[in-house]
């Protein structure tokens, strides 16, 4: 099978559902941790930028992400196929000249209902999705920094009322989503209690949320991650 190399940015973030689904798609995913990059994607024929709560130049603080980035800059020159979630959204988005912003104000939790714009018909992964455009693309949420300026050469894909750059992508291969498509809903569940009170939100309300969506969420999902897995197969050969 097509090796990925799927980046764990943090410790509390996972797989999740890639675990099989990459597989099933007939892809081999490694889960790296940040300090144990490689120094180039040989050998890989895609790359999974997975989330974390901190922004993408937090050099200081985790001093991978030099090497993160380099591996970013190397996948958008090469052709490489790149999905970054949440964080390796917004890393995408730094490296290709967007601007991310701390504690934007678009902070979003749970599960969150998504328009599918008219710009994505056609493209590799968000232009066949089940639901759409009849209805909204329902995803999971959980930032509260984001993508205010889109790199120059990005077509928006997908947005919201509450946070304008929710996916894009940038050239032919490469996508950033604001959102999860790897998180079960069930995980909200599990989310620290005490910290979303602190912010006004009850969490039993939103993982009862979560759950009212599961279907239409694992099934477009899945096809999300599905398309991304042949754009890679398609370019492998």
């Amino acid at each position: 099978m097509t090796r990925v190399l799927v980046v764990l940015n943090s410790p509390t973030s996972s797989l999740g559902r890639l675990e099989q689904w990459l597989p099933e798609a007939g892809l081999d995913p490694v889960l790296t941790p940040g300090a144990e990059l490689p120094e180039t994607l040989a050998g890989f024929g895609g790359v999974v930028l997975l989330g974390g709560g901190f922004m993408p130049d937090d050099d200081a603080g985790h001093p991978f992400l030099a090497r993160e980035r380099a591996l970013t800059v190397q996948a958008l020159a090469d052709g490489v196929p790149l999905l970054g979630l949440c964080l390796g959204g917004q890393l995408l988005a730094h490296v290709a000249g967007g601007t991310v912003t701390a504690r934007s104000g678009e902070t979003e939790r749970g599960m969150c209902a998504l328009t599918v714009l008219p710009d994505a018909v056609g493209d590799p992964v968000f232009g066949d999705l089940p639901g759409v455009p009849d209805g909204p693309l329902w995803m999971i949420e959980n930032h509260e920094d984001s993508v205010t300026g889109l790199p120059p050469s990005a077509t928006l894909l997908v947005t919201s009322d509450a946070c304008r750059n929710q996916a894009f992508r940038v050239g032919e291969t490469a996508w950033g989503l604001q959102f999860h498509p790897e998180a079960r809903p069930e995980r909200v569940a599990s989310w620290d209690e005490a910290a979303l009170s602190e912010q006004g939100i009850d969490r039993a309300a939103l993982a009862e949320a979560a759950l009212a969506r599961a279907d239409e969420n694992e099934a477009q999902s899945r096809a999300l991650v599905r398309a991304w897995s042949d754009v890679v197969h398609a370019t492998a050969k």
